[in-house]
């Protein structure tokens, strides 16, 4: 009998599911070191804070329950505070409590926060404009509902 070695083409060709999900994972490594670098040099922000300025803006009255704000982030409700506390001791993020309902609370995007989003826009889409330049539109919204999926998103969640 002869035994035959997998090759790492086989193996990966085998498994399309676990393949794509850690090329997801390092394209995704690739892409945030790229946003961190472009962000932090030049408008002092990480990609998570303009995740966050991101969320809100799109937000209606610019602002966010903190618990849904963590949904659109991945992060849990502790994982949000401590997120957003550097952002409101700079003044780009407040907090603003639910007159109605005490144990909820609001995030939401300053004017100086949005001032530091628009300026902020422009060079996050800069880098993602030359990492998708290879990259059909067709292909970015197909693979855009792949994610979407993934991530469970839908028009209500965005």
């Amino acid at each position: 009998m002869v035994k035959t070695s997998k090759t790492p083409e086989s193996d990966e060709a085998s498994n399309p599911s676990l393949e794509f999900c850690l090329r997801l994972a390092r394209a995704y490594a690739v892409l945030t070191r790229r946003l961190d670098s472009a962000l932090s040099s030049i408008h002092g922000l990480s990609f998570g804070d303009f995740m966050v300025l991101y969320h809100l803006n799109r937000a209606s009255g610019t602002r966010l329950r903190r618990i849904d704000l963590a949904e659109r982030l991945g992060l849990t409700a502790s994982g949000v505070t401590r997120t957003l506390l550097p952002l409101e001791k700079l003044g780009l993020v407040a907090r603003e409590p639910d007159p109605r309902d005490a144990r909820v609370g609001y995030a939401i995007l300053t004017k100086a926060g949005q001032k530091l989003y628009a300026d902020a826009l422009v060079s996050a889409e800069a880098v993602s404009r030359d990492a998708t330049q290879m990259v059909s539109d067709a292909k970015i919204d197909a693979f855009s509902g792949v994610l979407g999926l993934l991530a469970g998103i839908h028009s209500t969640n965005h």
